[in-house]
């Protein structure tokens, strides 16, 4: 076992030499031992989380007989106390380092699934998720900052475009998105807690792999200790209208479970379709994301790439208006729901690697953690204001194309709020900082 982990993230069996491949492979092959471990990771991540928080709703109101507005109530805290506090986790990155802030992620989410398990009252059941959401609060960013800084140090050496590895990470989530629940599915067939105790394994695996394989010192990483990070970031007009221009992204991508699921009722007659076209938007990421990278890597900046992905979001919702004043339904009216989850899959793989790439150019040094981690908060913060209002206006009783006409407008406009590129020169910089490497954080 232990010689299959090492193989696998040196990329060599024993004895051999790696052999050369074309340049379109060469991603992983490429990669050093650490950005592979931290995409591997981002897979176990997915498959401990959704084996177990897909069930959570149903758990809830069926087994433990909770009211409706309880359960939404306990679903909304989880997701503040991990979108809401991923700039806390970033901070406490840039800090302390990857290593520690990982390692007790891990324990957290371990606790709190077996928590969760074993909860039988309601204090019990918000005490653990909100321990879970936070947990999510403390790795994620350290993750995906590291692997942010891993992917620029790939571009540097001429390996080509950061977005290939970025895109990798986002592969290896979606392919855990897809497992998990297949794994948590089975689990059910003996209880909901079979099922946290598996993710709780899962994570206890991820635990001991980090502990033995993640180095105590990252080489290229300095600590930074000094204060005045959080201000500095709110005066950062560009890395702010990033954050508006994703926070539109994560929005539209919401609306798979807000007004996706009401289309599919009505052209159905029920929400069975709704898992089918899940499935597709996964399976989409997991076999496409990577030759719609490299394809953009070759041939579209950043700022092209988040452009294009945006208008192909605000495309999808465009489909569903044309197609919604026929009121098609049946087989017929699925098709411009389908169309609307290809196309917004299709401008998740541009728009997300993309925007994970822009981070460090737009934060100061030894601050990727902050920056990471305020990039999902501020995010979040707008999906949760634009959900609101994105349910009040499904229930306006406005002409069928209305609502869908302005869901396409929010990505459209959006396009306008992505910062111009600018030369490294321009970074924003700390105090007295000098000369460095693009991106540089903690130890």
């Amino acid at each position: 076992m232990t010689d299959l982990i090492r193989r696998a993230l040196t990329g060599r069996a024993a004895g051999t030499a790696p052999t050369p491949k074309p340049p379109r492979e060469r991603t992983w092959k490429h990669l050093s031992p650490l950005p592979r471990l931290l995409i591997l990771t981002q897979l176990a991540f997915n498959i401990g989380f959704f084996a177990v928080l897909p069930f959570l709703a149903e758990h809830l109101g069926t087994t433990m007989g909770m009211a409706g507005w309880t359960v939404g109530f306990v679903l909304g805290l989880r997701t503040f106390s991990q979108q809401g506090l991923f700039v806390v986790g970033g901070w406490l990155v840039d800090r302390y380092g990857v290593r520690p802030v990982v390692l007790t992620g891990c324990v957290a989410r371990i606790a709190g699934f077996v928590w969760l398990g074993h909860a039988e009252r309601t204090w019990a059941v918000i005490g653990s998720v909100l321990l879970i959401g936070f947990a999510a609060a403390l790795f994620s960013p350290a993750v995906e900052s590291e692997v942010a800084r891993q992917a620029v140090s790939w571009e540097e050496e001429g390996h080509g475009s950061r977005t290939r590895v970025l895109a990798l990470f986002t592969v290896s989530g979606q392919a855990g998105t897809f497992v998990g629940p297949l794994l948590g599915g089975l689990l059910l067939g003996v209880d909901f807690r079979a099922a946290c105790l598996a993710g709780a394994g899962v994570f206890l695996v991820v635990l001991a792999g980090h502990a033995w394989l993640m180095p105590r010192h990252i080489p290229g990483r300095v600590g930074n200790r000094e204060r005045g990070g959080v201000r500095a970031m709110v005066r950062n007009r560009r890395f702010l209208a990033l954050c508006c221009a994703y926070g539109t992204y994560l929005l539209a991508y919401n609306q798979l479970y807000l007004a996706l699921p009401a289309e599919v009722e009505r052209a159905a007659g029920s929400q069975v379709p709704l898992s089918w076209l899940f499935a597709l938007s996964s399976l989409l990421v997991v076999f496409a994301q990577l030759p719609v990278t490299h394809w953009a890597g070759d041939r579209l900046d950043l700022r092209r790439s988040m452009t294009i992905g945006l208008l192909l979001i605000a495309a999808g919702f465009a489909v569903v208006a044309a197609a919604r004043p026929a009121a098609w339904t049946g087989t017929a009216g699925l098709l411009p729901a389908a169309g609307y989850v290809v196309l917004l899959t299709l401008g998740q793989m541009l728009v997300v690697p993309a925007a994970r790439a822009w981070v460090p150019d737009l934060a100061e040094s030894g601050r990727l953690g902050l920056y990471t981690g305020a990039l999902s908060s501020v995010s979040g913060l707008i999906v949760l204001i634009g959900s609101s209002a994105t349910g009040s206006l499904l229930d306006l009783g406005l002409p069928p194309a209305a609502p869908w006409l302005v869901l396409a407008a929010v990505p459209a406009l959006a396009v306008t709020l992505l910062p111009r590129r600018r030369h490294q020169a321009d970074r924003p910089r700390a105090p007295g900082e000098a000369d460095q490497p693009r991106v540089s954080s903690s130890s």
